[in-house]
């Protein structure tokens, strides 16, 4: 956080910089004369959208007031009067915006773009900022009239609900973050890196070396979110910081996302657990490739058929029958539509397959109880401990003790499971090396933090589990995403239903060599359709 001057909160918005300019004489001159506001309304209560004259009239008003830096005129010809009010008042002294000018542009229906010219000033500093937005006008429930919809997004285009504008000394000096092969890596080459390398800055910044600057940032009080910088006044000093992070992966995970909306990838090294890529394209900013909490579907069944080694049910070559339908705790069980069923199956084909009904039917033989996929989960994977230190927020995975028919679900990757791309590719680098090595994205030696540990796979166990990995990449659900990698290359595909949604969550994750990756793409389809093509382009880079 930054320090010693107060934030001004947005409670539904933040209000900025505007200036009334290219809407007409007589629209500038009745706004500036203040015969808008309350005592502007309509002697007969509209209804209906604003019509073009009205938008015009309003906006202009609004931006005249708050060019002026009249804060409770311009707030009165919003449909939040009292956030907005706050907002403006405090802008000023928080943000340090003065000079403030708007060009709009050409209105379409009721929504107005428009160009904010303003010069922010701090401590004898002084720049020059400029970027577009865009307001909408309303109608106002009560009072008929038509107002300026206070969002935000008014005030400037990535401000969110809670965030605020400030101008002070950062909080944490610049970094210059690199990555494994000495590049340095910026928000403007990886975009999806932004909130990864503030997050880096806010918790490395002192130790990398630096001294801090004066920066404009946008403030995010909602949540644990770290500052993000919008303009430097003062330069301050950065210090180095190395990273683990891949360009090539990093590159070619920041293209594959984009493919897909609502898509998180990560990939790992198994042999020490670096983190070589991370990405996520999604609307909310939020990195769901290390944070995200959601059900992992079939990929999961790379860690049920670890326990039904482990435990002597069944091996690679053993009896895994896969019905039409399970039964368990009187929920029925189906597999996919389309899948023919096989009373002869062994694991690996209904590992390769995907068969849903043969993971749950052997849940119910002995040793088996309730608390057998977490113990596994938790001593051979490392999972769910809460004890993983990867340099910036993740998530650990959850696999609960469940009984009833929560017990059978979390086996195929529903019920109350949660996993996050960086879990699912953790699990394949154990699978495929019998070692649980926790990932991290810095090294621990720059702040002496202690890695989580686990047991680890038996090598008989990580060795079937490889290739049951191999043959669903060569000949199971995963061929067609994994189609033309060549090397020593395996994969596990996974759908998981949500409530709600018309179509599952994409996941997939896989291996190639030394580099292991997994995929989400929320409403993706099955794991091939979506997540398995961004896994398979990361994967074909080579880390």
């Amino acid at each position: 956080m930054s320090k010693g001057v107060k934030a001004a909160v947005i409670g539904g918005v933040f209000a900025v910089m505007v200036g009334g300019a290219g809407y007409g004489a007589y629209n500038i001159l009745s706004a500036l004369n203040g015969d808008g506001g309350t005592s502007g309304a309509a002697a007969e209560r509209k209804s209906g959208p604003p019509g073009k004259d009205e938008v015009e009239e309003t906006t202009a008003r609004f931006f005249a007031a708050w060019e002026e830096g009249a804060a409770g005129k311009a707030a009165s010809y919003t449909n939040n009067d009292a956030a907005a009010d706050a907002v403006l008042a405090a802008f000023a002294d928080d943000a340090h915006i003065t000079d403030v000018k708007i060009t709009p542009g050409a209105a379409n229906g009721t929504t107005v773009p428009y160009t904010v010219k303003a010069k922010v000033a701090y401590d004898g500093k002084s720049k020059p900022i400029s970027y577009r937005s865009k307001l909408t006008v309303v109608r106002g429930l009560t009072t008929g009239r038509a107002l300026v919809d206070w969002q935000p997004s008014v005030v400037h285009p990535e401000l969110k609900k809670h965030d605020t504008l400030v101008t002070e000394q950062a909080a944490s000096p610049p970094i210059e973050a690199v990555g494994r092969d000495g590049s340095v890596l910026t928000k403007e080459k990886y975009p999806s890196l932004g909130p990864v390398l503030d997050a880096l800055r806010e918790k490395y910044g002192e130790k990398a070396g630096g001294t801090p600057g004066v920066e404009l940032v946008i403030r995010h009080t909602g949540g644990n979110a770290p500052d993000t910088p919008l303009l430097t006044l003062t330069e301050g000093r950065a210090g180095k910081l190395e990273t683990t992070i891949s360009p090539s992966a990093q590159a070619a995970a920041e293209k594959a996302v984009k493919r897909f909306a609502q898509s998180s990838v990560v990939a790992v090294k198994p042999s020490t657990g670096e983190v070589l890529a991370v990405a996520n394209h999604r609307t909310d900013g939020f990195n769901a490739a290390f944070e995200g909490q959601a059900a992992p579907g079939s990929t999961m069944k790379i860690i049920t058929a670890a326990m039904l080694i482990d435990n002597g049910v069944t091996s690679m070559d053993g009896p895994a029958p896969c019905p039409d339908t399970a039964v368990w705790k009187s929920q029925t069980f189906k597999n996919l539509t389309g899948m023919r069923p096989d009373g002869n199956a062994t694991l690996a084909g209904s590992f390769m397959r995907s068969c849903n009904t043969a993971f749950i039917k052997l849940i119910d033989e002995k040793p088996l109880d309730d608390a057998s996929l977490t113990q596994e989960a938790e001593e051979r994977f490392g999972l769910g401990r809460d004890n993983w230190k990867t340099g910036i927020a993740s998530f650990d995975g959850s696999v609960p003790a469940t009984g009833g028919p929560d017990r059978a679900a979390g086996a195929i990757g529903q019920g109350q499971v949660q996993m996050s791309p960086l879990n699912m590719a953790s699990v394949t680098a154990t699978a495929i090396t019998g070692a649980f090595r926790q990932p991290y994205l810095v090294s621990p030696g720059l702040d002496d933090r202690q890695l989580a540990r686990a047991e680890g796979l038996k090598p008989g166990t990580a060795a079937q589990l490889k290739q049951m990995m191999r043959l669903t990449a060569t000949q199971g659900t995963a061929m067609e995403a994994m189609r033309g990698l060549g090397g020593d290359v395996g994969a596990k595909t996974g759908s998981a239903e949500v409530d709600g949604n018309a179509r599952s969550n994409s996941w997939f994750t896989g291996f190639r060599g030394d580099v292991a990756a997994a995929a989400m793409t929320e409403e993706g389809g099955h794991g091939g359709d979506a997540a398995g093509p961004i896994v398979a382009a990361v994967l074909r880079t080579g880390g």
